[in-house]
């Protein structure tokens, strides 16, 4: 067993008074997230804590001892969390301490249990402004989200559908696209349960609908636009803007289960469309040489649409010859060079 070694220094351990030994003090048994499993009021130190029935606090943890340690002021008046013996002792920040020094917002380890032990006159932080929008939770806009996901399943089907109707093929795009809705919802609701205590799968159902509507609109808007005017940047790189958005839903997924640290939220999901936009252009340049991806319009548009003149065919022909002159310079061959060798 190591020597006494403070865990914390005299500032963040303030000294308590006399008086403040009566209490009432707090001892919270903490999540590895940090959030408050269990709080339980002692009146006065020492605070006696261990598996054994005969403790202030009992430790429901097989690797606790029966007394394993005591919280009690030293000599300058300072609270101090003592081992008393234990063969697992009191750990904190990775090392083990036969006494350790507590601050309001000290984190030993006791066996397997992380506590925290505060006094009844610690200042907690300023209350969050509430932005969580309860009404916006629960089963109405979970149907919200399940209509949505089902509206742009069928429509994207509808688009796409080049054969003979059969309903059938409608069932499917509505299977898939509500069990991948459930798959991706149920993952952050899990993840919204693990970390903020509630699932929330009707919100997570329907930012997931509305990603998906917005993905769906932007992808038709830059096919059409594409066709319309014959301008192909739109569609050689939509898919920069589908990542934009992907990091847009990551964005409100993670509100949803820590609506605190939206600031921190914005930068990472920043990061990921930034970094998701340069594999994208390495992916392009490796498989064609280009930065921008390949024409494709995911979906049949009828002629009607088209603004842009058409090219007849002399026009055709003239922009042929003059993509063979550039590919003859490209080999080192001069133009006219295969009439002469023929």
């Amino acid at each position: 067993m190591n020597g006494p070694s403070p865990g914390v220094s005299p500032a963040d351990a303030p000294p308590a008074s006399a008086s403040a030994a009566e209490g009432p003090w707090f001892v919270e048994i903490l999540a590895r997230s940090g959030e408050v499993l269990q709080r339980q009021r002692v009146e006065a130190l020492p605070i006696r804590l261990g598996r054994g029935y005969g403790n202030d606090v009992i430790l429901d943890d097989d690797y606790a001892a029966a007394a394993h340690a005591v919280a009690e002021l030293d000599a300058d008046g300072r609270l101090v969390l003592r081992d008393l013996g234990s063969r697992n002792g009191i750990h904190h920040r990775g090392k083990r301490h036969a006494e350790l020094v507590l601050g309001g917002d000290t984190v030993a380890r006791i066996g397997h249990t992380a506590i925290r032990i505060r006094a009844a006159g610690f200042q907690v932080a300023p209350e969050l402004r509430d932005r969580t929008l309860h009404r916006w939770e629960g089963v109405m806009p979970g149907a919200a989200g399940i209509l949505l996901v089902g509206a742009v399943s069928l429509f994207a089907r509808w688009l796409s559908d080049i054969q003979y109707f059969e309903l059938v093929r409608y069932f499917e795009a509505l299977a898939w696209g509500i069990g991948a809705a459930l798959l991706w919802s149920g993952a952050w609701a899990f993840a919204n349960r693990l970390f903020g205590r509630h699932a929330r799968l009707g919100r997570h159902l329907f930012v997931f609908g509305c990603g998906l509507l917005a993905l769906a609109a932007c992808l038709l808007l830059a096919s059409l636009l594409g066709y319309a005017f014959a301008l192909e940047g739109f569609t050689h790189y939509a898919s920069h803007a589908a990542t934009l958005l992907l990091a847009g839903v990551i964005y409100f997924h993670l509100c949803t289960i820590r609506p605190g640290h939206r600031l921190r939220y914005r930068w990472l999901c920043a990061a990921m469309a930034v970094l998701g936009s340069g594999l994208i252009l390495v992916a392009n340049v490796q498989r064609s040489g280009r930065f921008s991806d390949e024409l494709y319009m995911w979906v049949l548009l009828p002629p009607e649409v088209r603004v842009s003149p058409d090219h007849g065919i002399d026009q055709f022909m003239r922009e042929v010859d003059g993509m063979k002159e550039q590919l003859d310079r490209g080999r080192g061959r001069k133009p006219g060079e295969d009439e002469i060798e023929n």
